[in-house]
């Protein structure tokens, strides 16, 4: 059995691709099926860590992107798609898999078009509540077709939808599921008082950054703060939160990370109240995940179209308040965070609402139906 895994270029392409390998080992391991092979086409593993854990082979397939803003680059990028379009035609006709799961982008594209042409059945899966261009357009020829957010089927043609299931964003079982002991001590933070936790998405948010570190003063006065900056913004943010808290007697409520680990991230979730964070996909099915009322901040519509999208999606649900990002001061900050932790009635409604939510099991079900199909495809 093989199955090439394709998408890429952020973490909230990949990890879902790193969720699904771990349910298929499981599935063929329960199956007592032949061991996979699993390949990931694409310009770059996000994540070579975690490709090699689970032993999946890198076949690098090039591949342009389309910038919403122009740019020279647009032009230039027309030629990689169609010369990554080529290589994944020579390189999956090597292989020739048994089935192609894409969670889109542009990373993903190539080795679709691939697929078409060979006629290797596809399945697909979108994270947002508004789908991308290369997941709409594979659509067309997908076998089936996974979305998180239930507003995603009214975005795909008529004639597709019979094709559709809400499989909720599959998690690495990794973090799926919190650690409720021994944060506090792991995290060397007291626990007479809430847990604020700043996710800005896996890249960080300079936005979100500046606004913890004016409201830092008020913040720690009363909660101890897991302030995720981004790897790239750790050194800044850190020494100007050193300057911010000189003076303070509660500097040590403050605690910065680059990216945390996966044992930090589940003691961080463990004892959050509260958290603050992008709306990505990724980030919002995690915390979803872990039952706590959040506080969303989206990328600006001008940036990413999709954030605002998945953001008010999952407010709906009642899990999460939406602060646009051109109106957030550290005061409204402060208010917000108040409001949740000072109020049990919502702060339970709101963590039972992000429960119901997340959709568990969603790796499991994506890899059963990607191993059915693989199994169809295999020659008798």
């Amino acid at each position: 059995m093989r199955i090439v895994l394709a998408g890429g270029g952020t973490g909230g392409h990949f990890y879902p691709l790193i969720a699904v390998a771990e349910a298929i080992e499981d599935i063929t391991k329960e199956r007592v099926l032949i061991e996979p092979e699993l390949y990931y086409a694409g310009p770059s593993a996000f994540d070579s860590e975690a490709m090699h854990e689970h032993d999946i082979t890198l076949i690098s397939i090039p591949a342009g992107r389309l910038r919403r803003y122009f740019s020279i680059q647009n032009f230039f990028d027309i030629f990689k798609t169609i010369w990554g379009a080529f290589t994944a035609t020579i390189q999956l006709f090597k292989i020739y898999p048994d089935v192609v799961f894409s969670t889109g982008g542009f990373a993903a594209y190539p080795v679709l078009v691939a697929a078409r042409v060979l006629m290797i059945p596809v399945i697909i899966y979108d994270a947002d509540a508004l789908p991308g261009r290369v997941s709409l357009w594979s659509s067309k020829f997908a076998r089936w077709i996974a979305i998180a957010h239930p507003d995603a089927v009214k975005e795909f043609p008529e004639n597709v939808r019979d094709r559709i299931a809400r499989t909720g964003h599959p998690i690495r079982k990794e973090i799926e599921k919190p650690t409720n002991e021994g944060g506090h001590e792991f995290l060397k933070l007291r626990s007479d008082v809430p847990t604020v936790f700043i996710m800005g998405g896996s890249q960080g948010s300079v936005a979100i950054n500046n606004v913890i570190l004016n409201a830092l003063p008020e913040l720690v006065k009363r909660y101890n703060i897991i302030h995720q900056t981004g790897v790239t913004n750790l050194e800044e943010t850190s020494r100007l939160s050193k300057l911010i808290l000189r003076n303070s007697f509660f500097d040590k409520r403050y605690r910065a990370f680059g990216l945390l680990n996966t044992l930090a991230l589940r003691m961080t979730a463990g004892i959050s109240a509260v958290i603050v964070s992008r709306a990505g996909s990724g980030s919002i099915f995690e915390i979803a995940s872990w039952g706590i009322p959040s506080i969303l901040i989206p990328i600006p519509e001008d940036v990413s179209r999709d954030q605002k999208e998945n953001a008010f999606s999952y407010a709906r649900s009642g899990a999460a308040v939406v602060l646009e990002q051109q109106n957030v001061t550290e005061h409204i900050l402060i208010a917000e965070i108040e409001r949740i932790t000072g109020n049990p009635d919502l702060k339970k409604k709101m963590s039972a609402a992000a429960l119901a939510f997340s959709r568990p099991e969603s790796a499991r079900k994506l890899a059963t139906i990607i191993v059915d199909t693989a199994l169809e495809h295999e020659p008798r």
